[in-house]
């Protein structure tokens, strides 16, 4: 378990790293020209590590559904979505949401056992988990709403 544990919190660091870098990229070029950097260079970091850990077996995949092999085109999506959304609602705001759909979602597919997932029942607690979630990006969305201390020499008359 703590392997998975540190394997999560490495991946999530990752994915705010990436984020970044995304957005630094969108800062200079298209959309669609960040997500084919992002998901080409990706590519060929796989392809290469690939190789060169699983040699030739890399091209030796298990017999799988069909649509699973379209997968790739997801992250189209993905990148494409969230460079958009870091873009107009800034990272830390953009990702939030992002983790929270994600959350909900899987615990939907999960309690359903939908594309082939072992059905995990649902329970009450885990709606409040996500619940809280989604309540913490309220917070913290609307908690920004309030301005900064103006300097005094800044604020209205009458005020100290």
């Amino acid at each position: 378990m703590m392997v998975g544990l540190s394997l999560s919190l490495i991946a999530g660091s990752l994915v705010g790293l990436q984020n970044i870098f995304n957005s630094k990229v969108n800062e200079r070029a298209s959309s669609w020209a960040t997500t084919t950097l992002v998901l080409g260079l990706g590519f060929l970091a796989s392809l290469t590590l690939g190789l060169i850990v699983e040699g030739t077996h890399l091209f030796a995949p298990h017999p799988m559904q069909t649509w699973y092999w379209f997968s790739g085109l997801i992250g189209v999506g993905v990148v494409t979505c969230l460079v958009q959304g870091i873009r107009l609602l800034g990272p830390t705001f953009a990702v939030s949401i992002v983790m929270a759909a994600q959350l909900g979602f899987a615990l939907l597919w999960d309690s359903m056992g939908w594309l082939g997932l072992d059905k995990v029942p649902f329970t009450f607690s885990k709606l409040i988990g996500v619940l809280v979630i989604v309540g913490g990006i309220v917070v913290f969305k609307l908690g920004g709403k309030r301005g900064a201390p103006q300097e005094p020499s800044k604020m209205p008359a009458g005020h100290s």
